[in-house]
């Protein structure tokens, strides 16, 4: 398939291994991928890619730069990855006359406070919550704090800075730390919106559940419901293994496919891919987040597509790549058999000296690919101050519980070595492809 005429804009903040897949796809498909990133735009297209320099902290000036870039050329289609070009991509959409969701829907899910509110509005089951400031320390006693609870910064994603508190020391322990991360260097550097102020919100108990979806004017068609098996219950909450499809009652499987039908609603989100995340017990489906954008790092790998009249299964980057060109095959199911992977959990923060035993790992039946991301010798932190896995492990099989048993059984195979080498009052935040929930 080859249409010079169309071309899809990519907004992303970092190229790494997703944007390889969409660029297959590219190649594939014979469409022109044309980068818009936030590089640095006094280098003279130091990659060769052709890409649009912007800032992604400026949105609005971001589009602009994007649409004098392309006045008068071809159509187009946008898709964004991560939280902070999203926004970028909207008002760039809106300007360009492209479908995708419109700028304050895109917005809104960009601070945890405000789509929390738009839950609450909206009648859907929320904790309670308030917003608090990081400095000067806050004192839960005078705020009527109850526990257990949950203390989290408004804009950082991956649950980064995420802490439980089950009574006043640990409260005040986690505000602590919190406010030390979102002063920290790495942090400041981001130039994330609301780093003053952090939300506090009542405990859910319950099971957690991730939701892949994609919405088509409005429409949100359900791609998977991943389970995450492992607890999250704190103190800190990293994220391990996704594995679908779910084993919940399909009762409850249809419950939170009509929660995030009606968040997404709720947001006013209309058109691209969403990545949601769920709790669920026996009183209800909760909502934490909805993301206008895909999952991230190399997550996607975890699901393919059976497009009508092809030998192999497509990939999400694909996928989402004919429904933002609008070419057939964008509503191609996904495969039967059951899929998932491990983001494999940073054990202690410091230095990553070697990493053995990955033959083995792959030895394994039902593991299809191993990924260390993470560089040998580079500083590695651990949650909460952290936000980046040390590599991938992908698995398939007949039954979700085979996945999940390949899964920890490779797992198990493999050893870190890890030595000291971060001063814990100075946290850092080392940069390695991440999933991005």
């Amino acid at each position: 398939m080859t249409n010079p005429s169309k071309r899809l804009l990519l907004f992303t903040a970092k190229l790494g291994y997703q944007t390889r897949s969409f660029e297959d796809a590219a190649h594939k498909l014979g469409v022109p991928l044309l980068y818009v990133t936030d590089r640095c735009h006094q280098l003279e297209d130091p990659w060769g890619d052709q890409a649009i320099a912007v800032h992604f902290e400026t949105p609005e000036v971001a589009a602009y730069t994007v649409m004098e870039a392309l006045r008068g050329q071809g159509d187009s289609g946008i898709l964004a990855l991560g939280d902070r070009p999203a926004a970028a991509a909207a008002y760039a959409a809106r300007g360009l006359g492209i479908r995708y969701s419109h700028p304050a829907a895109v917005e809104a899910c960009r601070s945890k406070l405000r789509m929390k509110g738009i839950f609450r509005d909206a009648g859907l089951c929320v904790p309670w919550f308030r917003h608090l400031p990081v400095d000067p320390p806050p004192e839960p006693e005078l705020l009527g704090i109850s526990y257990p609870c949950v203390l989290k910064p408004l804009s950082l994603s991956a649950s980064q800075g995420v802490v439980r508190a089950n009574n006043r020391e640990e409260f005040l322990a986690a505000a602590a730390r919190i406010r030390r991360l979102l002063k920290s260097p790495e942090i400041l550097a981001t130039r994330e919106a609301h780093l003053d102020h952090m939300l506090v919100e009542g405990y859910i108990p319950g099971r957690e559940v991730a939701v892949e979806g994609l919405l088509t004017d409005g429409t949100l068609r359900i791609l998977a419901i991943f389970d995450k098996p492992d607890p999250l219950e704190g103190p800190y909450f990293e994220e391990t293994i996704y594995i679908t499809p779910s084993r919940l009652p399909e009762s409850m499987q249809r419950a939170i496919e009509r929660c995030a039908r009606d968040a997404a609603r709720a947001l006013g989100l209309s058109h691209g891919p969403i990545h949601a995340e769920f709790r669920v017990n026996e009183d209800a489906v909760w909502p934490l987040e909805v993301a206008p954008r895909p999952i991230g790092g190399l997550c996607a790998r975890a699901l393919r597509f059976c497009l009508d009249g092809a030998s192999d299964p497509i990939g999400l980057e694909e996928l989402l790549f004919r429904h933002a060109l609008e070419f057939p095959g964008w509503n191609s199911p996904r495969e039967r058999i059951a899929s998932g992977v491990m983001m494999i959990p940073v054990p202690k923060s410091g230095i990553l000296e070697s990493v053995s035993g990955e033959r083995a790992a792959c030895s394994i039946p039902g593991i299809t690919e191993l990924s260390i991301t993470a560089r040998l010798h580079d500083a590695i932190v651990a949650w909460p101050e952290g936000a980046s896995y040390l590599g991938f492990l992908f698995a398939r099989g007949s039954t979700p519980e085979k996945v999940e048993q390949a899964l920890r059984e490779a797992h198990e195979k493999l050893s870190f070595t890890i030595t000291p080498g971060l001063p814990v009052e100075h946290p850092a935040t080392h940069r390695m492809t991440n999933h991005g929930n």
